[in-house]
């Protein structure tokens, strides 16, 4: 018997995968948690019915959403995840020659502690001494702590359930709180073709909060249309005109080339943000 798993993307349209082992399935305080092994893609981490990370594909996001804000500030010593619990983004950052202190806030422990057990891969940089994980709410964090923080990152779920506030104008305007006179952040905002809306309003937001705002693309196949979009503000420095010319550490998909040519953006989608 074939066993296979459906995310559904929007109303009409869904990805599917064969499933080889479901892993580990549970309820937490916040959110619907599994892990399952599928045929194509590895190792899957699941929230709430949605794929949050894949073996075969992490690297794509994790090095987005990491490289591009680290190497348009020219001194991040020290870095804020909101989120990512799979430990990913931690991975990535940690390897940055100028990172002196990476701090983890997640909402959820389970998704850190499942992720150790299953996700090796993934979670391997939270033991690194530069790191420290605190298990509370985001936006709270963000408040309690400003001019802190050279780099922020939002690693969010979907903007539903406790994630949504992560999406809003209040939220960007605590972000900019809470980074030092010359930070800069960064947010996954979702899929150009399935949340057009989400992306040109979220745009405006970060826009009323910093004075320069940028979009830049990826391709992550396992993510709504594969196409995925992240949004900068800056309080200064213009991420088009980096300030490393090249990583000088192991990347599977970042390059120099890559970083600059993920702010061209086709038509279609600068329209969202004009």
């Amino acid at each position: 018997m074939e066993l296979w798993y459906t995310e559904k993307q929007t109303e009409n349209v869904g990805i599917t995968c064969k499933v080889l082992n479901t892993l580990h399935v549970e309820k937490t305080e916040f959110q619907g948690l599994a892990v399952i092994e599928t045929l194509q893609f590895g190792r899957m981490l699941v929230l709430d019915g949605m794929v949050q990370t894949t073996i075969k594909d992490e690297f794509v996001y994790h090095e987005m959403i990491t490289h591009v804000p680290l190497n348009s500030h020219p001194n991040p010593r020290n870095v804020l995840v909101i989120g990512g619990g799979d430990g990913g983004a931690i991975r990535e950052i940690v390897k940055h020659p100028l990172v002196e202190r990476a701090t983890l806030v997640e909402i959820d422990r389970r998704v850190v502690e499942v992720s150790r057990e299953y996700l090796p891969e993934i979670s391997c940089g939270l033991d690194n001494p530069k790191v420290t994980v605190i298990y509370d709410d985001g936006i709270k964090h963000v408040k309690d702590n400003p001019d802190t923080y050279d780099v922020i990152m939002v690693d969010s779920t979907e903007p539903v359930g406790p994630a949504v506030e992560l999406f809003s104008g209040s939220f960007y305007s605590s972000i900019f709180k809470a980074l030092k006179e010359d930070g800069l952040f960064v947010a996954q905002t979702e899929s150009p073709f399935f949340n057009a809306d989400l992306i040109t309003n979220c745009h405006k937001e970060i826009s009323r909060a910093f004075p320069i705002t940028k979009l830049y693309l990826a391709s992550v196949p396992t993510y709504p249309s594969g196409l995925w979009s992240f949004t900068m503000g800056s309080k200064k420095y213009d991420p088009e005109s980096p300030a490393s010319a090249a990583p000088g550490y192991p990347t599977r998909y970042y390059t120099p080339g890559v970083h600059k040519g993920a702010f061209m953006l086709p038509k279609f989608v600068e329209e969202l943000v004009k």
